[in-house]
């Protein structure tokens, strides 16, 4: 019988350290308008889903989330706290609902909590006894250290992380900076942080900055704690709707006051703690589809747009730069460049980009550029067309279009471009005959004087002087027809040079992967159009294969070309040392030059 009670009695006691303990906790059920409210939901058991009730009447914010372990004389517990700041709007009795977590399959509630909000009142004033002299021998029993105690500054409890958040309702890619700061009561003291999980900020392009600042005193919510900043962020939102942010945690050891011995000192306990900021919701905004020009391809922010040309007066078989770049302060590395549209007499290669861009907490600023080069292919005037630059303004919540000038290049040099001539789809007959017949009816015709030209000096310079000059006229002609006929071996100088200039660029930009790797693609993408004229659009790796093989080139040469080039796409957007873009360097030489020896030039 005895045994029989004892089981009862332990298996009670058991059941009732395992229950599920979950409140809402406030200091007291009255408050003035003027006061803060700290509104606590403790649970005994690391519980899911907690759900916070609808707080109308109160500026609410938070939650500020802490989680210990502790260990009093031997017995071990957790503790978890959401953590709110309630600021009344008004007054007047006010109900907090019960609010809910899930543990072990099942759904635990709070109790509601009753405030009442009276009028404002005045805050009190600090004891002026904390600058009197003490004396412990007046004062045997310590009555006095209570009062002397309260006349300390009105110092802040706990510990907790907050998130602040400049902005939680922007436009997409309207940059937001999150600054990640501690506040804790300056009586204690925290050290041993570690396991420290950054937010991963998805639906965000984001840039995260590392702070080692010690910290400072500053007040929160009218009491006084030590803060320091352990971290902060400069988000841009890449699509609307409800982006939460995910909570910065770490784990550190507290040493707080856990009580006084029998001569009032401080008695301290040092626990493991785990904190987070909580979960942050964003409401991002779409931008304004109405008005939204069709040159906008995302840029948001103040920018200055510009197109120029190295040169608008070149001789055929020379190349030129066009430069189109965007500068300013916005969302830089998150859009396009447009794109220039040029007559078919010249030739466009795809564009080296650059980037120079700082992204402080204050967001991108510098520019960025794509530079083409054009090989003109015949002699004449060429237009190329004005270029549009669209972007979102967020000071003036508006759409702003910038339109570059036409740039006219005048080829000095080279063959005569034939253009089909326009034809008239009724008579078939060509516009030029059609206006030249139009007026042989209507023209008014003037009969000339005539001279006695015949038998003169100049008549007989004008008849045998053709005669003699059309050996060289025949000589120039025939060499010049050859050299324009020759376009394979036009293009193939020019891509020629091409190599040699992108080989160059690579060779300066080996401290720059991104640009080294751009200039080195070009490079192999040109001697590929110099040995087997092919085109840009033809350059995928199995007819390049295919083409290398029918040439008789080695299985191994083919594979160690097609790596190379397709290491250079890889590695613009993976890690890589100086090491290994300087062997890519050396191989893609090496490449080059067997290559040159075995394919018939």
């Amino acid at each position: 019988m005895k045994k029989l009670l004892f089981l009862i009695l332990f298996s009670t006691c058991f059941f009732v350290s395992a229950q599920v303990k979950f409140s809402a906790v406030t200091e007291k059920n009255a408050y003035a308008l003027n006061e803060n409210i700290q509104l606590s939901f403790e649970m005994n058991v690391d519980a899911d889903n907690f759900q916070l009730p609808r707080i109308d009447g109160f500026k609410v914010e938070g939650p500020f989330l802490m989680m210990q372990n502790y260990n009093i004389n031997g017995r071990r517990g957790f503790l978890k706290t959401y953590k709110y700041f309630l600021t009344p709007k008004k007054m007047g009795d006010f109900t907090i609902n019960e609010a809910q977590i899930e543990f072990g399959g099942k759904v635990y509630k709070s109790d509601p909590i009753k405030l009442k909000i009276t009028k404002a009142v005045a805050q009190p004033q600090r004891n002026q006894q904390q600058n009197q002299y003490y004396d412990p021998f007046d004062d045997p029993f310590f009555n006095q250290m209570p009062n002397q105690r309260q006349a300390q500054p009105n110092y802040g409890e706990g510990v907790f992380i907050v998130a602040d958040i400049d902005n939680k309702s922007p436009m997409v890619n309207q940059p937001i900076k999150v600054v990640y700061k501690i506040y804790f009561d300056p009586r204690i003291q925290i050290g041993n942080i570690s396991n420290i999980k950054k937010p991963k900020y998805n639906g965000y392009w984001s840039q995260f900055f590392d702070a080692n600042r010690p910290a400072v005193e500053a007040q929160y919510k009218g009491k006084i704690y030590a803060m320091a900043v352990l971290g902060s962020a400069i988000l841009y939102p890449q699509e609307a709707g409800n982006k939460p942010i995910e909570p910065f945690a770490f784990t550190a050891d507290v040493e707080a006051i856990s009580g006084r011995d029998m001569f009032g000192r401080p008695v301290y306990t040092t626990s493991a703690r785990n904190f987070s900021s909580g979960t942050q919701n964003i409401n991002v905004r779409e931008l304004p589809t109405t008005s939204k020009p069709i040159a906008f391809s995302g840029a948001v922010g103040n920018f200055d747009f510009k197109v120029s040309a190295s040169k608008t007066e070149i001789k055929g078989g020379e190349s030129l730069d066009l430069v189109v770049s965007v500068s300013g302060k916005g969302n830089l590395k998150l859009f396009s460049l447009p794109k220039p549209e040029v007559p078919n007499a010249l030739e466009l290669y795809d564009p080296a980009h650059k980037e120079t861009i700082e992204t402080p907490m204050t967001g991108m600023s510098g520019f960025v550029s794509d530079t083409y080069t054009i090989v003109p292919q015949y002699k004449g005037s060429y237009v190329i067309k004005p270029m549009e630059f669209a972007y979102f303004d967020l000071k003036s919540k508006s759409y702003k279009t910038i339109t570059s000038k036409p740039i006219v290049i005048n080829v000095l040099e080279g063959p005569e471009y034939i253009a089909d001539a326009k034809t008239n789809k009724k008579t078939g007959k060509k516009e030029k005959e059609k206006s030249f017949a139009a007026n042989a009816k209507t023209g008014v015709y003037v009969t000339v004087q005539s001279s006695d030209f015949l038998g003169s000096n100049a008549f007989y310079l004008g008849l045998f002087l053709p005669v003699l000059l059309i050996p060289v006229f025949v000589l120039y002609k025939n060499k010049r027809d050859a050299n324009a006929a020759d376009f394979v071996g036009n293009r193939r100088k020019q891509s020629n040079r091409l190599v040699k200039k992108y080989l160059s660029e690579a060779k300066k930009q080996l401290k720059n992967k991104e640009q080294f790797y751009v200039a080195l693609e070009k490079a192999m993408h040109n001697f590929l159009k110099a040995k087997l004229s092919i085109e840009t659009t033809e350059m995928n790796k199995e007819t390049i294969k295919n083409i290398l093989l029918s040439q008789n080139i080695e299985d191994t040469l083919v594979s160690e070309f097609i790596e190379i080039t397709e290491n250079c796409e890889l590695a613009r957007y993976a890690p890589a040392t100086q090491v290994s873009i300087q062997q890519d360097f050396d191989t893609a030489i090496r490449i080059v030059s067997d290559l040159d020896k075995k394919l018939k030039s």
